[in-house]
C-alpha cells in the first residue's frame, strides 16, 4: 500500500525534520511513503533542508515551489502528484505518532467492505499528549454531521481515499489565499461518509504566527470564501443541528456579510434560522463594525 503525504510549507524549515523523522519511523510497517512538499515561497532555508532529505534517500520525496499563494492552493496542484491509495494532509508543524502508519493499515482493512466513504477520520493530539477534541460517538458518519449534529470539537485527522480526494480541490474566492478544509469536507459529505476511529495518529504543535493562532486576520483578509462557506452551511436544512451550532453559523454568515458587503436571508433554508438571521442581524452588524 501506498500512502501519499501533502506538505505545504512557508518559512517552517526548521520544523521539517521533525516530521521527516516521523514519517521515517513509520517505514518500517510495510507501507510505502510518498512525502509531497510544496515550499509556499518561503525565504529561510527549506529548500537547502529538503534536497538534503532527498539526498538521505530514506523515503520518496518530490519537492515543488511556487511563488506564496496559501497553503489550500498548495495542497490543490499536491493532490495532482499523489499516486498513493491513501491521502493524508499534513502541515509542516504538525507530525505523526510512532505507530500511525500501522493503525492506519489496520483500520483501513477492516473497513475494506465499506461503500461510499471518502476517507478515515482519527483523532488529532497535542505536543502534551492531549486530545484537541472529543471521542467519537458515532462509527460511520459526515464531517458536518459530526460538527453541527453530534457536538464533535476540535480538529480531526483525516486519511482519504485517494480516488475520491482527487475529485475535489479547495475553492478560493476572489484570489483569496485561504478557506477552511472544512469546505470541502461539506461538499464531499453530499455523496460519501466517512469512518470514525478513536486513536491519535498525529500530533500538532500550533506556531505563534500559524493560522489558527491568527484567526482573526484570516477572516479579514479572507472573507469572500468564509461568506460562501456560512452561506452554504445555512443553505442546508439543519433541522437537526444543535442550536448553538446554528447560532454560531448565522453570528459568522452577518460577520461574513459585513466584510463582503453582501446581506440576504434570501439562502437560509430552514424558517427559524431565517428569523434567528433577521434577529441578530443589526447586534451583529454593529459587532462585525469594532473588529
Amino acid at each position: 500500500m501506498q500512502i501519499s503525504v501533502l506538505t505545504s510549507t512557508y518559512n517552517r524549515g526548521n520544523l521539517l525534520k521533525r516530521l521527516y523523522e516521523s514519517l521515517i519511523n513509520n517505514s518500517k510497517y510495510d507501507i510505502d511513503i510518498q512525502w509531497l512538499i510544496m515550499n509556499d515561497g518561503s525565504t529561510d532555508n527549506t529548500k537547502t533542508i529538503v534536497k538534503q532529505f532527498i539526498k538521505e534517500n530514506k523515503i520518496k520525496i518530490k519537492y515543488f515551489e511556487q511563488e506564496n499563494q496559501g497553503k489550500m492552493f498548495a495542497i490543490n496542484k499536491l493532490v495532482d502528484y499523489a499516486t498513493g491509495y491513501l491521502i493524508i494532509d499534513c502541515d509542516s508543524d504538525d507530525y505523526f505518532t510512532e505507530d500511525a502508519f500501522k493503525i492506519i493499515k489496520e483500520e483501513y482493512d477492516s473497513n475494506i467492505n465499506e461503500k461510499d466513504i471518502y476517507g478515515l477520520c482519527f483523532l488529532k493530539y497535542n505536543q502534551y499528549g492531549k486530545n484537541m477534541g472529543n471521542e467519537f460517538n458515532k462509527k460511520k458518519t459526515t464531517m458536518f454531521d459530526l460538527y453541527f449534529k453530534e457536538g464533535e470539537t476540535g480538529e480531526k485527522t483525516i486519511v482519504f481515499y485517494s480516488k475520491v480526494r482527487k475529485k475535489y480541490k479547495h475553492e478560493l474566492e476572489h484570489g483569496e489565499k485561504f478557506i477552511t478544509e472544512a469546505r470541502m469536507y461539506h461538499k464531499m459529505d453530499e455523496k460519501y461518509k466517512m469512518i470514525c476511529i478513536n486513536k491519535p495518529i498525529m500530533i500538532c504543535e500550533y506556531q505563534e504566527k500559524g493560522y489558527t493562532k491568527n484567526i482573526m486576520n484570516q477572516f479579514k483578509e479572507n472573507p469572500y470564501g468564509y461568506y460562501e462557506y456560512f452561506k452554504e452551511i445555512l443553505q442546508r436544512d439543519m433541522k437537526d443541528a444543535k442550536f448553538n451550532k446554528r447560532i454560531y453559523a448565522i453570528k459568522h454568515y452577518i460577520l461574513f456579510s459585513y466584510l463582503t458587503k453582501q446581506y440576504s436571508g434570501k439562502y437560509i433554508k430552514n424558517i427559524t434560522n431565517r428569523l434567528l438571521y433577521y434577529f441578530l442581524l443589526m447586534p451583529g452588524i454593529l459587532k462585525s463594525m469594532k473588529i
